[in-house]
């Protein structure tokens, strides 16, 4: 759903942020599919660790990239027509900082017409497709992440069949736009998905 703007939010909304306790209660009433809601715990979990890990933000900016993960999706389950429009108009009214908007708003530029442009817009946008097939691999295999590798990833990525509708392409323009190794991603991803689970 084409958004059809590029300014999201109040520029004097900067520090506002949603508790942990508030991103919870909105989860849990907007998504019913534990398959999504684990989906978006999981991305949140990778934007705050590597914001603090890669970025060396502290707790309180780096929140602010978790939520973007754990939000992202919030509205797809129950208003998929309206996915990422609902969830950016809900925080707008809620008067949340404008760059966890506005990389919600960013986290599929070919799908909102938005594009990533700031650290936490690029990192939304290329965990998002790549949490999911690496997610989708672990089930596969009988130990899960347990001594995953890049390579048995790779070699996922390259059969489009597998997990077919992840957009490969989406992946690698994320990359680009992050100036980051596929590689590099992946074993970021492998290293720390594993931890996350539902709440």
């Amino acid at each position: 759903m084409i958004l059809g703007r590029n300014s999201f939010g109040d520029v004097a909304n900067t520090d506002r942020v949603l508790s942990r306790e508030q991103v919870s209660m909105l989860l849990n009433e907007w998504v019913l599919n534990d398959r999504l809601k684990l989906h978006m715990i999981q991305v949140g979990g990778l934007m705050g660790d590597w914001s603090r890990e890669k970025e060396g933000l502290d707790e309180f900016h780096s929140w602010k990239w978790e939520m973007a993960g754990l939000l992202h999706d919030a509205d797809w389950d129950q208003w998929p027509q309206e996915h990422c429009k609902r969830i950016v108009e809900y925080l707008e009214d809620q008067q949340v900082c404008p760059e966890i908007i506005r990389a919600i708003a960013s986290h599929g530029p070919i799908h909102f017409g938005v594009e990533p442009v700031s650290r936490m817009d690029q990192l939304l946008f290329a965990f998002d497709e790549l949490s999911g097939l690496i997610h989708a691999y672990s089930l596969m295999r009988p130990n899960g992440y347990e001594a995953m590798e890049v390579k048995g990833v790779m070699k996922r990525f390259k059969e489009r069949t597998f997990a077919a509708n992840v957009n490969r392409d989406d992946i690698y323009d994320a990359c680009s736009r992050a100036n980051l190794q596929l590689t590099d991603l992946i074993q970021f991803i492998i290293d720390h998905q594993g931890s996350y689970h539902l709440q």
